[in-house]
């Protein structure tokens, strides 16, 4: 496996208030951007039409992109490109697809001719919070899963706690980043962020593992789980991206939400392994009574 050249940081320069601060206070922000984001709007996150219904309208077109709104009576949530000649997806908040097909019939044109509506899918409200109730007990298993396997493999507080800590701030920020960024929540992005738990409790118990379990001092199996930590997330963040920017320029537009949320999702568990979690891991190994 080739390894990044990733230098020693000189941690001994820096209190560990010093280095938790700032992972704290990211995830203070993100927090308040989502308590926010919950008494304005009623949802932490805006609601993609597989949790907050509606329906979807795949239509071949010749209207140019920036009219195709006006030829609905109601105005669409969306216009997107699919990255075909002409080819558009259509979502709408009202789930009266009989209406909103015929619309796009009369009022969109293809050629000189009517539009042609390639697809049409429609989920009612109820249906939408049924599958945001179960998405969100998934997120929650996973979350419980996830910290009980670090209890388990660690079997003290403070080490635990710490992959608990940095895995649930690697959910909140990309949370905070989807509604800065108008991002969706929807079934893709949700999976995305299941991964996001997975990517966190390895680099974690990765790092925990190194310091705690294996011979030499605290900084050199902290460099060690860094050359090998850093090399796997920074691999995965560049993954990613060129998901996320392939997806965009050819209008696929989940995969490029999940490769932005995923990529966000990682910077954020650099900062919060190497910052926060090694903070608590050295308050403890130095400081700390072990029970």
């Amino acid at each position: 496996m080739a390894y990044f050249d990733v230098p020693e940081i000189e941690y001994t320069r820096y209190s560990n208030r010093q280095l938790a601060a700032v992972p704290l206070a990211v995830l203070a922000v993100a927090l308040i951007v989502l308590s926010g984001s919950f008494l304005v709007y009623g949802t932490p996150v805006p609601l993609g039409m597989d949790f907050a219904g509606g329906t979807e309208l795949t239509v071949q077109t010749t209207t140019p992109e920036g009219e195709i709104g006006s030829a609905f009576e109601e105005p669409p949530e969306s216009v997107t490109g699919t990255g075909s000649s002409n080819e558009y997806i259509i979502q709408f908040s009202s789930t009266d697809s009989q209406a909103l097909n015929e619309q796009a019939e009369s009022n969109l044109e293809q050629n000189g001719d009517s539009a042609i509506v390639q697809s049409v899918s429609s989920t009612s409200a109820s249906f939408g919070q049924e599958s945001q109730r179960t998405a969100m007990i998934g997120l929650v298993v996973a979350f419980v899963g996830m910290s009980a396997i670090a209890f388990l493999l660690f079997r003290t507080f403070v080490p635990s706690i710490a992959i608990v800590i940095s895995a649930f701030s690697d959910l909140m920020i990309p949370l905070a980043f989807m509604r800065l960024a108008g991002i969706p929540l929807s079934l893709g992005t949700v999976a995305g962020l299941l991964m996001l738990i997975g990517y966190s409790v390895d680099s974690d118990i990765l790092l925990n593992n190194h310091v705690l379990r294996r011979s030499g001092d605290f900084y050199e199996s902290t460099a060690r789980a860094m050359r090998t930590g850093v090399t796997m997330t920074v691999t995965s963040m560049a993954a990613m991206l060129v998901m996320a920017v392939s997806a965009y320029i050819f209008g696929i537009g989940l995969l490029a939400s999940i490769g932005i949320i995923l990529f966000v999702g990682l910077a954020a568990d650099l900062m919060n392994t190497y910052m926060l979690n090694l903070s608590l891991l050295r308050w403890y190994k130095f400081e700390g009574v072990r029970s």
